[in-house]
C-alpha cells in the first residue's frame, strides 16, 4: 500500500491549510484512517481518526480546530487545519488507526510561524 500525503506548506499563526492523503493498493474503504505528526525531535503522534463509516476522534490540542474527513471513492483522507499555531508545526503523515500500519511515507511538512 502506498500512501501519498500532500498539502503541507508554510503559514502564518492563525492560518489554514487542507492535507490530503491518497492511497493506493488496497482497499481503503473499509479502514479507519488517522493523521499523525511528528514535530523534529518527538514522537509520531495521533492527531485525528476518522472510521470507515465516518465518525471521528480529535486529540484535545486539536479540536475545534482540526477537521479529518474522507471520501472512499477517491481513496483519500483529508486534514483541514485551522487556526494553526507554532505548536503544530511537524511533519503529518496518514496511515491506519492501528497496527499493522502501511509504510509510512514521506509525509507532508507544515511549518507555522508565529
Amino acid at each position: 500500500v502506498q500512501l501519498q500525503a500532500s498539502g503541507g506548506g508554510l503559514v502564518q499563526a492563525g492560518g489554514s491549510l487542507r492535507l490530503s492523503c491518497a492511497a493506493s493498493g488496497t482497499i481503503f474503504s473499509i479502514y479507519p484512517m488517522a493523521w499523525y505528526r511528528q514535530a523534529q525531535g518527538k514522537q509520531r503522534e495521533l492527531v485525528a481518526a476518522i472510521a470507515s463509516g465516518g465518525d471521528t476522534n480529535y486529540v484535545e490540542f486539536v479540536k475545534g480546530r482540526f477537521t479529518i474527513s474522507r471520501d472512499n471513492a477517491k481513496n483519500t483522507v483529508y486534514l483541514q487545519m485551522n487556526s494553526l499555531r507554532p505548536e503544530d508545526t511537524a511533519v503529518y503523515y496518514c496511515n491506519r488507526v492501528r497496527a499493522p500500519y502501511w509504510n509510512w511515507g514521506q509525509g507532508t511538512l507544515v511549518t507555522v510561524s508565529s
